[in-house]
């Protein structure tokens, strides 16, 4: 058999420093990620059983069914994800608290006969998501930012560049984008922009902005599935996917 290709919108999410947290307090904002996201889904109309989830340890990626247009992982969606995790941050100890960085990329993907899948877009994905002005816009603010995105080009000029409702060109900001041998034109998106709550004083957050510091670049990826879905690994290792019919 000869492999096919597929074109898929992705969303990948990593919560800002959660290294050195504990095992036990490491799991309870992974589970809260989890939850808010899906509970953004399910408000904006989405049905989550619809999306393939992957835990990365330290964040998620969501794989959209083919037919879902690509603006809906955009309004409402980012701007619920953003309200549902502000509103935990105001109700728990300091060290439960959440920043989120997330990234919106889409493009044609190959899966192969024994269910590798590979392609640029996932490496695409993972700098943005890796990039320094997304982590910049998490620090945005006097204690930080609940969620900041950033959309590739390509995303942007699909969704927010059609005018579709909701998606405001006026709440996504142009950024330079150079990871290793990546460098790209994207947009961000943060809270108290058009599309996204208002800010409000920053209290509830609990992290104080720090200068960014450079990280690690995102291993090689090598990426599995079973089935028609697909998902990109932002980290080392395969993960195998369930049956999605409507993939």
């Amino acid at each position: 058999m000869n492999p096919r290709y597929e074109y898929r919108a992705l969303l990948a999410c990593d919560i800002a420093g959660s290294a050195g947290r504990g095992e036990q307090r490491l799991q309870e904002i992974r589970r809260v990620l989890r939850s808010a996201l899906f509970d953004a889904l399910s408000t904006a109309d989405l049905d989550p059983r619809n999306f393939l989830y992957v835990d990365t340890g330290d964040g998620c990626q969501l794989v959209a069914p083919a037919a879902l247009p690509k603006a809906g992982l955009l309004f409402p969606l980012l701007p619920e994800l953003n309200a549902r995790i502000r509103k935990h941050n105001r109700n728990t100890s300091a060290d439960t608290r959440l920043r989120v960085r997330a990234a919106v990329h889409a493009g044609e993907i190959r899966l192969d006969p024994d269910g590798t899948v590979s392609g640029a877009p996932f490496e695409a994905l993972a700098r943005l998501l890796d990039s320094a002005p997304l982590r910049h816009a998490t620090r945005a603010g006097t204690r930080g930012t609940p969620v900041a995105a950033i959309l590739s080009h390509h995303f942007y000029e699909e969704t927010v560049g059609h005018g579709y409702e909701g998606l405001d060109a006026d709440a996504f900001t142009p950024a330079d984008v150079r990871v290793k041998e990546y460098a790209a034109k994207a947009w961000l998106w943060y809270p108290g922009s058009p599309v996204g709550p208002q800010v409000g004083s920053g209290r509830e957050s609990g992290f104080s902005e720090q200068p960014v510091r450079p990280e690690p670049g995102t291993a090689e990826q090598l990426v599995r599935a079973t089935g028609n879905s697909t998902v990109f690994a932002a980290h080392r290792g395969d993960q195998y996917i369930r049956h999605n019919d409507r993939g």
